[in-house]
């Protein structure tokens, strides 16, 4: 199952350093955040990813495209520019990035991705953490024959809230910071009958795609009552940094 993940967002909120990076490339420890998120999806054995990028595309193709280089010890042989590789660590990714336009909206981007997924494909956003048990998001998924599942945490609402019955999610609204809600933690399970929509370049996906497919109960609600980060301000950046520096990063499931 194809992995699909939005990171062409230009992540002006986070701080000076995102004026430089995209945000899926702002570091957690040494590495990326969208690394940690990858690393979560490969855990379960999802290693085919399509990355949709915007702003800074370019920046995440050099990144992937030389990461060998950066996570091996390497010999230059400078008289017919080789390199070569003196160690061989590495992670068996399949990545597709695709350009999707700097100024798209995020039901926009996922248009881009219609042609490669199959009839059901995983997606997030290249922002968040969490120790989500990918397997079992499929599984409720194809039990409840919805077109999308939508992981679901309590948080309190920096984000959009989710009204949820039966399993369903039958609302989708704006921030409010008075209260813990459910809130959309992304990690979503999506059929391909969402390509069924309108996707355009002014599409936005949360209040475009998903309002109007609540109204109809065409979400199901995987509830995840594990841990879960969005890093959406420099404060966030903090948090997760300091969590992976302390070893108490809870999203780090997979193995050394």
């Amino acid at each position: 199952m194809k992995v699909v993940i939005f990171c062409g967002g230009k992540g002006t909120r986070i701080s000076e350093e995102s004026i430089d990076l995209p945000k899926p490339l702002l570091n957690i420890g040494d590495k990326p955040i969208i690394w940690h998120i990858m690393k979560i999806y490969s855990k379960f054995g999802y290693n085919d990813f399509i990355l949709l990028t915007g702003f800074k595309g370019d920046i995440i193709k050099n990144y992937f495209a030389n990461y060998s280089n950066y996570v091996n010890d390497i010999e230059i042989v400078l008289q017919n520019n080789k390199i070569n590789l003196l160690t061989k660590n590495n992670e068996e990714w399949n990545i597709k990035i695709l350009n999707t336009g700097l100024e798209t909206m995020t039901g926009g981007r996922l248009k881009f991705a219609e042609k490669y997924v199959d009839e059901n494909f995983l997606l997030t956003y290249g922002d968040g953490v969490g120790n989500v048990d990918i397997n079992k998001t499929i599984d409720f998924h194809l039990k409840k024959n919805k077109t999308i599942t939508m992981t679901c945490v309590k948080e309190p609402t920096r984000f959009g809230i989710v009204k949820i019955k039966k399993d369903s999610v039958v609302n989708f609204t704006e921030k409010d910071q008075s209260s813990i809600e459910d809130i959309n933690a992304g990690f979503f399970v999506v059929n391909k009958k969402i390509f069924n929509n309108k996707l355009h370049k002014n599409t936005i996906f949360e209040k475009d795609i998903l309002r109007k497919l609540a109204l109809k109960k065409e979400i199901a609600a995987f509830r995840h009552n594990g841990f879960w980060y969005g890093m959406d301000s420099a404060r966030d950046n903090i948090f997760l940094n300091n969590l992976w520096k302390k070893n108490k990063a809870p999203w780090k499931i997979w193995k050394n």
